[in-house]
C-alpha cells in the first residue's frame, strides 16, 4: 500500500509541476525560414499566390497525396480558402488567403482540426534580391494555450518546422528556376 501511495504521490507531482511550469511558460512562437530563387519577384509571387500550387511544393500538403481537398474562391486572391482531410499525418483544416500584398507578401490564417485544433497565421514574403533574382521568406507564427503551451519547455518549434520550412522552399526553388 505505500508503494502505491507513493507511486501516486510522485505522479501528482510531475503534474503540479508540469501544471506550474506551463503557467510561467510562453504560449508563442515563430518560425522563419528562407531561400533565394533565381527568377524575378513578379514570376515567384505570381506562383507562390496561388494556394494550388502548394501541392507541388509543400512537404506538408505532399505527405498525402491521396487527402481530400475542397477549395471555395478564386485561387490567389483574399478570401480563398483551401480545405484538407487526411486520414494520414497531414490531419484536416484549411488555410485562407487573409491578405496580398501584390509582388510582396501573403497572409494566410491556417486552422487546423485534428490532429490537434489550433490556429495559425502565415505568410510568404518575397523581395528583390541581386541578379534579378528574389528572396523568398516564409513564416508561421502561432500560440498554444495552457496547459498545452508546457510542451514548448521540450520541443523546439523552429527546429521541428524549420526544416520541413526548408525542404519546401528547396522544392520551391528548384520548381521555379525549371521555369522558363
Amino acid at each position: 500500500m505505500n508503494i502505491l501511495f507513493i507511486i501516486l504521490a510522485i505522479i501528482a507531482a510531475i503534474v503540479v509541476l508540469l501544471l506550474l511550469a506551463a503557467a510561467f511558460a510562453k504560449s508563442d512562437y515563430a518560425v522563419e525560414r528562407e531561400i533565394t530563387i533565381n527568377k524575378p519577384v513578379a514570376q515567384v509571387f505570381g506562383y507562390v499566390r496561388n494556394l494550388k500550387n502548394m501541392d507541388n511544393y509543400n512537404k506538408w500538403v505532399m505527405v498525402d497525396p491521396m487527402m481530400q481537398k475542397d477549395y471555395k474562391g478564386e485561387d490567389g486572391t483574399e478570401g480563398f480558402a483551401y480545405a484538407w482531410d487526411s486520414d494520414n499525418k497531414a490531419g484536416r483544416g484549411e488555410q485562407v488567403i487573409k491578405k496580398i500584398e501584390n509582388g510582396k507578401r501573403i497572409d494566410i490564417q491556417i486552422t487546423f482540426v485534428k490532429p490537434f485544433a489550433g490556429v495559425s497565421d502565415s505568410y510568404i514574403i518575397t523581395e528583390p534580391a541581386i541578379d534579378n533574382s528574389t528572396l523568398v521568406k516564409w513564416g508561421f507564427a502561432s500560440k498554444m494555450p495552457y496547459p498545452m503551451n508546457a510542451i514548448l519547455l521540450f520541443m523546439d518549434m523552429g527546429e521541428m518546422l524549420g526544416k520541413d520550412l526548408v525542404i519546401s522552399l528547396q522544392n520551391l526553388k528548384q520548381i521555379i528556376e525549371k521555369q522558363p
